[in-house]
């Protein structure tokens, strides 16, 4: 596993929406529209917010969305071309920021050029063996979930691992640190031990996150050698308890999320380019900070969806061109935004901070030492590494979550923590800090995160 994801929070970015690209990939022979440079004006606005890496939606030349690929290796020309793609890498690298991509290796467009040659070539060839049949007819293709545009890769085929190998060492060669593997739970897992083994022979420090939506993420984990999965669990756990006032929810969600935590490292998320933007889902939008809260103080790799920071509205809706209002055109520059999100903003910056500077929290165990409907606290305290019997030393969070219309004086043992964030910002060691027996008063539709440091740490 990549070191450096340990202590990363990411950014996520869907490119082709976030500069304005047209929805259909430009006429053949019609010049380049470098649009991907718009990105470097906002890697300031990453860094500010607290990320430390960058997860980019599809970059490829495809025919629309970008999840129907032409060429893995050539970048949309709605976006740019090479020397866009190095200039934004060398940008982001000067920053200190990493860049992870987003590779769809399940399945391509129909105008992908081995397609068009197993069409023309006839069943059998070689070229035809690139995709996986469902019968004798000439367009007996199989499809990702039914969709006529997108045919599946044949995984069995050695010209395939090949070349998604090739995809994966080129972009990392070219400076990227790693990949999102989209609809990662269609490809057999042996597929991606082939590949990933052959990807990290040549690049050990790369991170590989695996799109899967349900079941096992560790029986899946253990199985493909991927470094991290998609934690949609949580992600619906954290807005449905909160909607729903029903906390219970969300501690059995961390229970499960624990046991995915020895065969890998949750990817965690409260919206991506796929979902209903958190702003819009949430019933009650003073329980933005209480995910935001919780999505710090628990184990996974976090990533932020880019806009929700801001509080950005956008239902997804199943129709064509249903993404849009979730993957909208950003101004040029952070300059643009209209103020209306600047308070979730700074709330984003404390709390990405606090997670940077406790990067154990990566890996943290969390317990539920208090759970009723409205009202739920969270322990989180490091890995154990000397065994079952044996508490390693370091700090520990508290995290008491208040969604009833009345304070709540949570049963739960404070001594020795201290205030290290609440909703309002301001100093975490005023007068809560000096006073243990209120550390344990959360005001209504509140939360607070308590710290207590290991004898020798830093507070």
């Amino acid at each position: 596993m990549a070191s450096w994801i340990d202590d990363a929070v990411l950014w996520h970015v869907y490119p082709l929406g976030f500069v304005g690209a047209p929805a259909k990939a430009l006429p053949s022979g019609a010049p380049v529209e470098h649009r991907l440079p718009r990105l470097e004006s906002w890697l300031d606005y990453a860094v500010d917010l607290g990320c430390s890496g960058l997860l980019l939606g599809p970059i490829f030349a495809s025919e629309t969305h970008g999840y129907d690929t032409v060429d893995h290796f050539r970048i949309d020309p709605r976006l740019g071309d090479d020397a866009d793609f190095d200039r934004l890498v060398a940008a982001a690298h000067a920053r200190g920021l990493r860049l992870v991509l987003d590779g769809v290796f399940n399945h391509v467009a129909r105008t992908f050029p081995m397609f068009l040659e197993a069409r023309a070539s006839g069943r059998g060839s070689a070229a035809d063996r690139w995709f996986r049949r469902t019968g004798d007819a000439a367009d007996a293709y199989d499809t990702f979930e039914g969709h006529h545009r997108l045919v599946a890769f044949n995984h069995a085929d050695p010209a395939v691992v090949d070349y998604v190998t090739r995809v994966l060492t080129y972009w990392l060669g070219r400076g990227v640190a790693g990949w999102r593997l989209d609809a990662a739970y269609a490809v057999p897992s042996d597929f991606w031990r082939q590949v990933l083994a052959a990807a990290r022979a040549a690049h050990p420090d790369a991170w590989f996150v695996a799109e899967v939506i349900h079941g096992d993420y560790a029986d899946f984990a253990r199985a493909s050698t991927v470094d991290s999965v998609t934690q949609y669990e949580l992600w619906k756990a954290i807005w449905s308890s909160l909607n729903d006032r029903n906390l219970f929810e969300l501690a059995w969600a961390l229970r499960r999320h624990e046991g995915f935590l020895a065969a890998e490292l949750p990817q965690t998320f409260t919206g991506n380019h796929d979902v209903t933007r958190l702003a819009t889902r949430l019933d009650d939008g003073r329980h933005l900070g209480h995910a935001l809260a919780v999505l710090m103080c628990v184990a996974g790799a976090p990533t932020i969806y880019a806009g929700d920071e801001q509080a950005f509205q956008g239902a997804k809706e199943e129709r064509e061109g249903g993404d849009d209002a979730i993957r909208p055109e950003f101004p040029a520059s952070p300059a643009g935004l209209d103020g209306s999100g600047r308070q979730l903003h700074r709330l984003h910056q404390r709390l990405l901070a606090f997670r940077r500077r406790h990067p154990w929290l990566a890996r943290a165990c969390t317990s539920a030492p208090h759970v009723a409907n409205r009202t739920v606290a969270l322990h989180s305290r490091p890995s154990l590494v000397a065994g079952p019997e044996t508490d390693p030393p370091g700090d520990e969070v508290l995290l008491l979550v208040n969604l009833d219309d009345e304070a709540y004086d949570f049963p739960v043992d404070t001594a020795g923590f201290e205030v290290a964030e609440l909703p309002a910002g301001g100093d975490p060691r005023g007068d809560a800090a000096r006073d243990g027996a209120s550390l344990s008063v959360v005001p209504a539709h509140a939360w607070s995160i308590l710290l207590r440091t290991a004898v020798g740490g830093d507070a």
